[in-house]
């Protein structure tokens, strides 16, 4: 066609990088599949776990699909135990140290999104300049050795998002953003667990240590029976110094339970954000808890996604697939489009005005890697390993997940039936220390005798509260693992996956 319009080079270019722009090279990411299975253990669980007639002691029953409350800690009916995972939220660094890096994982996609603009530079360059006069083959050898020029100019470079590689570049930091959304969410359920399990611990602790002092009380009176008799002459003084052998070791385990206290009160203090010196007024004791009697039992289906650790490994799985198309786009073509237009004038006021001064270049580049000694190769093999990891990374967290899922499920069962076994022996104990105490005001035992049931009940006693506080433990372990209902939570609006729109 002779005489009519002909597109330019340029406009060729860029029309076809906009048909191949509705494409991106690389894997599309797809959401894994939820394991197939129907339960989480190999046997099917029970309705409800055995009951005792203690406090602690009551059936829990596992319901299966039930929900799970955001403040699933409220279940303990603890207006202390409230307070202080209220005071975590607020002050402890750990939440707001994760906040801070979910917003720099989203600014960094929002500035990797301005590669879908092009870029606009403006300059402004004056300059003085003198020409050499004594050449006669200079074109101003005839004129002023001296002139000034002031040039300004705006410059335009596009490079097209041809092959997708942006995109996915974007989409890459999208998911890693998902990734640091979910490392949110799992620093909060991690602190309020932990305030939990710091708050049962010294519940037990304080059991255990008032267990003791009411053993040590016991054995007390019973060495002041043996020191009568020893007065009348009715036993050895070996005996005796036997009897108070015990009472000393049992005054022994004291201290160390002691410390252990301080050492939770330091870990509760820290939990809540202060300073070892300004330990929380709030006290712990097993009788002020309330154990949660309806357990939620989640489907398998449901897991992977109210574990935060599922999904930031999924948001890492999602972001390694799309680094796969990053690397497949470095090694086609680039394309770069620039536009440069300004003004230059031998003054100011000239720059705009003058007829002549104006100047222009559009200029478009296709450039593509010939030799590179394998280089993009190798990042291209290397993010499939690197994909393939995350799809490993992905598969054993999802494994681990299931694993306390069925860890906690057969703890609280088997709990019960241990509080109900440590409840029968300490109930034994306790009524064949009665007998022996009797018998030994009579004098019808030795102090062999009574030495093998204090020590027969000091252990059922102390493991009576051990049993008692694992059913609280554990159960705040089972919530823990069905991931703390952080979807249901009240003090904030769950983001979406992929709020972003990608631009095209």
């Amino acid at each position: 066609m002779s005489g009519g319009w002909r597109p330019s080079p340029i406009v060729t270019v860029a029309a076809a990088a906009l048909l191949l722009m509705s494409c991106a090279v690389g894997p599309d990411f797809e959401q894994p599949a939820a394991p197939d299975v129907t339960g989480y253990t190999p046997q099917p669980l029970a309705e409800q776990t055995s009951a005792t007639d203690v406090k602690g002691g009551e059936a829990q029953r596992f319901v299966q699909g039930l929900d799970i409350p955001g403040q699933w800690w409220t279940l303990f009916r603890s207006d202390a135990l409230n307070t202080l995972i209220e005071q975590a939220l607020k002050n402890n660094p750990t939440l707001p140290a994760a906040e801070a890096a979910l917003r720099q994982a989203w600014e960094n996609v929002y500035a990797a999104q301005g590669a879908f603009f092009p870029t606009a530079a403006v300059s402004y360059s004056p300059s003085s300049n003198k020409t050499a006069t004594g050449v006669v083959f200079t074109a101003a050898s005839s004129g002023p050795p001296f002139f000034t020029l002031h040039t300004a100019q705006v410059a335009v470079t596009y490079a097209p998002d041809v092959f997708g590689g942006t995109r996915r570049q974007v989409e890459s930091l999208t998911a890693t953003a998902e990734f640091q959304r979910f490392q949110l969410e799992a620093a909060y359920l991690t602190l309020t667990s932990n305030v939990v399990a710091a708050a049962v611990q010294e519940a037990s602790l304080r059991g255990q240590i008032a267990a003791t002092e009411e053993i040590i009380k016991i054995e007390t009176q019973s060495l002041g029976i043996l020191r009568k008799q020893l007065e009348l002459g009715q036993v050895a003084g070996a005996d005796v110094a036997a009897v108070e052998a015990t009472l000393a070791q049992a005054q022994a385990t004291l201290p160390p339970l002691q410390k252990q206290l301080a050492v939770q009160r330091d870990l509760l203090t820290a939990l809540i954000g202060r300073l070892p010196s300004r330990e929380p007024a709030e006290k712990f004791e097993l009788a002020s808890l309330q154990l949660p009697q309806d357990l939620p039992v989640s489907l398998p289906s449901n897991l992977v996604e109210q574990r935060p650790d599922i999904q930031s490994a999924e948001a890492q799985l999602h972001a390694a697939s799309a680094l796969i198309g990053v690397a497949i786009a470095a090694q086609l073509p680039q394309l770069t489009l620039t536009g440069n237009a300004g003004t230059t004038a031998n003054q100011i006021s000239q720059l705009f005005v003058t007829p002549g001064t104006a100047f222009w270049s559009v200029a478009g580049n296709v450039a593509q890697t010939i030799f590179d000694a394998g280089t993009l190769l190798h990042k291209k093999r290397a993010a499939d390993a690197a994909f393939d990891e995350a799809a490993a990374m992905y598969r054993s967290t999802v494994i681990t997940a299931f694993q306390n899922v069925a860890d906690a499920l057969q703890a609280v069962q088997s709990d019960a039936d241990t509080l109900k076994a440590a409840v029968a022996a300490e109930r034994a104990a306790f009524e064949s220390l009665e007998i022996a105490r009797r018998q030994l005001q009579l004098g019808a035992i030795g102090y062999l005798g009574l030495l093998t049931v204090q020590n027969t009940y000091q252990t059922a006693l102390i493991a009576l509260v051990q049993a008692r506080a694992a059913r609280y433990a554990d159960t705040a372990a089972l919530f823990q693992a069905l991931g703390g209902g952080w979807w249901n939570r009240e003090d904030v609006v769950p983001a979406k996956k992929w709020d972003v729109q990608f631009i095209p």
